[in-house]
């Protein structure tokens, strides 16, 4: 298993540890209910060094992008920042990602850590650009600072005014004393925030900085554990649960980041899902009754017919109620429309509803 520049401090700090995507990673520190209200209402600090990120560069690289991508990077400014996917050749995602465009000549892209080397791999595959292409995840980390007052912590470290960065953009500046730090604001939890990449060797600098920073809004280190709960109560989709090679960005509800403005891996495919629609959607979902859902349970009609599967599900701390989301037949994928979760071999019932579950803060 790798480490981050950062496991011996969360080890120190009296992390749960387990093993993700290939990485020893902090699951939770005082429990995941406290870490998630903490980021709801206050400020706390993610270690997502696991995430992988590449460099494009060359007179081509928006070119590759736009032949492996599904939205429409052309449409990006120095600066700005967008969400998209790769579609395979089979009609499912190979991976979510962000695109960064630094430069008109030179772009990053983030990526799940579980898929660094696939997605390398993937689109090296199209690299018949002569696009310089470097691997940087190794060497970088990456802390999301989250929650409503993230932006007081960060501000007293740098001269960048961050009351001014939109969401989705991004810049390059100095913070805690360190050059050259990228300063995004993307955000996973919907409470607002910045992500913050350096290098590994300035990680426990920046750690520690942003803790003296935070320590008057009682700042806390927060787990994987939290970052999945805030991550759906927004209906944010995480791969390998609900997205994923199987999946296509129609059935999933990625339309918004699939444009047919432009050639790309598979197009034809998916924009025939566009056109003439699909047998399964990805649906938010409510339980009625109690009984929390979880990954892969089944999901049956009334009549006790599996009409789908749950993705992803959990006890939403902010909501206090079950909450998850899962593929169903599309004609039972309109909102108030009645399921049941199968739980322990019962019809749990429930209730499909819009996303997100929370509005964002």
């Amino acid at each position: 298993m790798k480490n981050t520049a950062l496991t011996n401090k969360h080890i120190a700090l009296g992390a749960k540890m387990v093993p993700f995507a290939g990485y020893n990673m902090p699951v939770s520190y005082s429990g995941l209910n406290d870490e998630h209200l903490t980021v709801r209402s206050g400020v706390g600090v993610f270690d997502v060094s696991h995430m992988g990120e590449f460099r494009l560069k060359g007179d081509k690289a928006l070119d590759l992008i736009q032949a492996v991508t599904s939205n429409d990077a052309s449409k990006l400014t120095d600066g700005k920042v967008q969400y998209s996917c790769l579609p395979n050749d089979k009609g499912g995602i190979v991976d979510d990602l962000l695109v960064y465009r630094h430069k008109a000549d030179e772009y990053y892209l983030v990526v799940n850590a579980s898929n660094i080397e696939k997605d390398w791999n993937w689109i090296s595959k199209f690299n018949t650009f002569g696009v310089e292409m470097q691997n940087l995840s190794d060497g970088m980390s990456l802390l999301a600072v989250q929650g409503p007052k993230a932006i007081n912590t960060l501000q007293k470290l740098t001269n960048v005014d961050l009351s001014k960065m939109e969401y989705y953009t991004f810049t390059i500046g100095t913070m805690a004393g360190i050059k050259d730090v990228i300063i995004s604001n993307t955000g996973y939890t919907g409470a607002g925030g910045f992500e913050i990449y350096i290098a590994n060797e300035d990680a426990e600098k920046m750690w520690n900085a942003v803790f003296d920073a935070g320590k008057e809004f009682g700042i806390k280190p927060i787990g994987l554990g939290a970052r999945d709960t805030l991550r759906l109560e927004m209906g944010f989709c995480l791969y390998g649960n609900d997205i994923d090679d199987t999946t296509s960005p129609i059935e999933a509800g990625l339309g918004w980041i699939t444009k047919f403005t432009k050639e790309f891996t598979n197009r034809a495919y998916i924009e025939n899902h566009k056109t003439n629609g699909v047998t399964k959607k990805l649906v938010g979902f409510e339980m009625i009754e109690r009984g929390i859902p979880r990954h892969d349970y089944l999901i049956a009609d009334a009549s006790g017919n599996t009409i789908g599967k749950v993705t992803s599900g959990t006890q939403s701390p902010s909501l206090n109620k079950a909450i998850g989301m899962g593929y169903v037949k599309t004609e039972f994928a309109k909102p108030d429309t009645e399921i049941f979760v199968i739980i322990r071999d019962k019809p749990v019932k429930a209730k499909v509803v819009k996303i997100p579950f929370l509005s964002k803060a």
